[in-house]
């Protein structure tokens, strides 16, 4: 039996969303003008994407809608309008991250496929059961996930997959990166990443730094491992490249066109990859070479482009000529059979059909062939030159700028019949633009009245919870390590303390906390940002410490790691970290299903935004807010530590230094095999006007990662004296940043 793939294409622009089609595509994903994760995108206005589902469906494409950043307060009533006239079209799935977006859509247009983006952050099957149950048709999985990972999801859970084969990969993990952010407001969340790790970065060692392209990974290519992905479980095989070429879409679609249909008609024992193929997809684009991306390892020095990619690349003229006249300027047309009867003193009558075997699996019921019947003027009898079926046959293969050509043109001619051009003209236009209507029309949908009308916030509250609230102020603190921690429980006006996993082993769990509540305080652990098998693997092992050691509550940065504590029957109020986006009401709420009773506000919000996302009744209540700490700016499965010196499995910080001087802190989190990168300066947010009156209610943390038990010291008792006695700021930091605050992000 063959396997059932998806070959999906990036499009940037309508020009490249035809030359996917052309090349062989047969799904593409495109933003529009708003709300997409590509904004610097050629994407198109509204009347060109109605027209870009139209041109996918009549030559038997589907058409993704890329609806995947995250979506702050005063914009969530927008989306509803901004996505009608595409879900009225036919579009065939929306791409989300914002979870306040994905239940939007559930509930204003249940009948659009959501398929669940890279940007979440997928990382196994339990993630994916959660989505899949919430209403997703379709994840997207994290591009460091190994085929093994892809396979146990495909096992556990009945949703379609779909996975990176070629294209650009990013350092980080999609949805867990702020570096764009933080450096120059440009969110890598709202589409808008400027590419930083692009950059060169130097190690430093001593006094000297070697600069080098450390945080630029070598582009993915599978085409020799693409049987084991199918295998896997993918189903939708996806080319990322919307910021490329409408050139680069066609000639990389139809290399990967080629070897899916070898794959699928010969199996393993007949695919084998031609050199050209290879050497086609290095002129198309080269970064320094290529990759096979994480599916057979975890990282790899060999998967980073070091140097500079080449300023010079020999152009194959000819190739591209190729490419634009089969693909990118070439007209596609569908073929039709027609009858065609003329008879003196009679209508004419053009019989069209849509061939069963052109219209398979094409519209969302699963038409059979479309026949139409259309009829024109009536045949005159010649005076002179009566018409031929030569003549005939001439006009009407005159199919112009129409989606459709004659395959097959039969011809009825009877009499001494005289038609003026236009007429058969005329006829051939009706029954073409009527066959497209019909071939579309079981795409078309109808907004269908709301039966409810609670908003969506009333509508998520009612079904379960609220948010735990707290006394205010309180502070708590979150330590990487075990310094400080002592000093730390003995501060009078800390409430909690936050244990990183990753810097307290199992082992330190319970006298670790005991240590909080002797000296009246709680106690939390925060889970890896990351949850895979080497976490599950970790936490399972010690699943009887973990239930053991005394904890007041769970900080969780990983919608894994909830479903993983209920199966575990582990109870425990979880709370959940900034990196799982609650940019508005409907996303906040949709976290409190999932088993929220805390969360953490967004890092990228400014304080008149925060404003808007708190009530204005209870203010921040229900909330915590990161007022101080170095920012996790990345999250990545490769190692600056493997890669410039070999894996060594004994975490330490390093630091890269950026173009400007600045040097970035990098830690190796071991027991989870995953990098922080953190931003330079840490965020100092006393001294901003309003900021009391701004995080009204929130539980304040103060994060703890690079600093010395004294700079600890200092830092608390600064806060504790502004919000818990009220006295001036008087701490003076060499160097901070004030984070989004003040500007936000775009």
């Amino acid at each position: 039996m063959k396997p059932h793939v998806e070959l999906l294409a990036p499009a940037g622009s309508m020009e490249s969303m035809v030359a996917a089609v052309n090349a062989g595509a047969d799904a593409v994903y495109m933003g529009g003008s708003r709300f997409g994760a590509r904004a610097y995108a050629d994407n198109p206005e509204e009347d060109k994407f109605l027209q870009a589902i139209d041109y996918a469906h009549l030559h038997g494409c589907r058409l993704y809608m890329t609806v995947n950043t995250l979506v702050k307060e005063e914009e969530l009533s927008q989306v509803e309008d901004f996505l009608k006239p595409y879900y009225r079209q036919g579009l065939d799935a929306a791409i989300v991250q914002d979870m306040g977006v994905f239940a939007l859509i559930r509930h204003r247009f249940p009948k659009l496929p959501v398929h669940a983006s890279t940007q979440m952050t997928v990382t196994g099957h339990r993630m994916a059961k959660m989505l899949k149950n919430l209403g997703a048709t379709r994840v997207v999985t994290a591009r460091e996930l190994s085929l093994e990972e892809i396979a146990r999801i495909h096992q556990e859970v009945d949703i379609e997959i779909e996975s990176f084969i070629h294209g650009a990969l990013c350092y980080c993990y999609s949805g867990q990166c702020l570096l764009s952010s933080l450096i120059g407001g440009r969110s890598g969340n709202r589409g808008r990443c400027a590419q930083p790790c692009r950059l060169p970065y130097g190690l430093q060692r001593g006094k000297k730094d070697n600069k080098s392209y450390l945080l630029s990974l070598k582009d993915l290519c599978t085409l020799d491992i693409l049987p084991d992905i199918i295998e896997s479980g993918v189903y939708s095989l996806k080319i990322e490249g919307r910021m490329k070429s409408a050139r680069y879409t066609a000639g990389v679609v139809s290399v990967y066109r080629k070897y899916v249909d070898l794959y699928c008609a010969e199996g393993r024992e007949g695919y084998h990859v031609f050199p050209e193929d290879r050497d086609m997809l290095r002129k198309l684009f080269d970064r320094g070479g290529y990759t096979d991306g994480y599916y057979h390892r975890h990282n790899g020095r060999d998967m980073i482009a070091l140097k500079e990619k080449p300023s010079f690349r020999e152009v194959d003229q000819a190739l591209f000529d190729r490419l634009d006249n089969e693909y990118v300027n070439k007209k596609k047309q569908e073929a039709l059979e027609g009858e065609l009867t003329v008879r003196q003193g009679e209508a004419l009558c053009l019989k069209l059909k849509f061939p069963a075997v052109t219209i398979e699996n094409r519209a969302p019921d699963g038409e059979k062939p479309v026949d139409i019947v259309v009829t024109g003027q009536v045949a005159e009898t010649a005076q002179n030159q009566p018409l031929t079926k030569e003549r005939l046959f001439k006009q009407m293969n005159k199919t112009g700028d129409s989606p459709f050509y004659f395959r097959q043109l039969e011809i009825e001619l009877s009499g001494s019949c005289f038609l003026p051009v236009q007429a058969l003209n005329e006829l051939r236009r009706q029954g073409m633009a009527k066959m497209e209507q019909v071939i579309l029309q079981p795409y078309r949908r109808a907004c269908e009245e709301e039966t409810d009308k609670r908003s969506g916030q009333e509508i998520l509250f009612s079904q379960q919870g609220e948010l735990v609230h707290r006394p205010s102020p309180c502070i708590h603190v979150a330590l990487e390590t075990s310094e400080g921690l002592k000093l730390m429980a003995s501060h009078p006006n800390i409430d909690e303390i936050y244990l990183d996993a990753g810097g307290f082993s199992a082992k330190q769990w319970k006298g670790a906390a005991k240590i909080c509540h002797q000296k009246g305080k709680k106690c939390a652990l925060i889970l890896p940002y990351i949850f895979r098998d080497k976490a599950e693997q970790y936490f399972q092992d010690h699943i009887e410490e973990l239930k053991n050691a005394g904890f007041d509550e769970l900080v969780l940065r990983s919608m894994e790691e909830a479903e993983f504590l209920r199966e575990e029957e582990i109870r425990l109020p979880m709370v959940f970290d900034a990196n799982l986006y609650a940019m508005n009401h409907l996303a906040a709420f949709m976290m409190v299903q999932a088993g929220a009773s805390r969360l953490t506000l967004p890092l990228e919000l400014n304080g008149r935004e925060l404003g808007d996302l708190c009530s204005r009744e209870t203010g921040c209540q229900g909330w915590e807010a990161v007022v101080y700490g170095y920012l996790p700016a990345m999250v990545s499965a490769q190692c600056i530590q493997s890669t410039v010196e070999g894996c060594s499995r004994q975490p330490r910080v390093r630091y890269v230094r950026d173009r400007t001087g600045q040097n970035l802190p990098v830690k190796n989190f071991c027991q989870f095999c995953y990098n922080v990168l953190y931003n330079p300066k840490p965020l100092f947010l006393l001294g901003q006007e309003h900021l009391a009156d701004g995080l009204r209610g929130a539980v304040l943390r103060i994060q703890f990662s690079l600093e010395t038990p004294q700079q600890m010291q200092e830092v608390v008792d600064q806060y504790a004296g502004y919000f818990c006695q009220g006295k001036a700021v008087s701490l003076q930091l060499d160097d901070f940043t004030r984070g989004h605050w003040k500007r936000g992000v775009e």
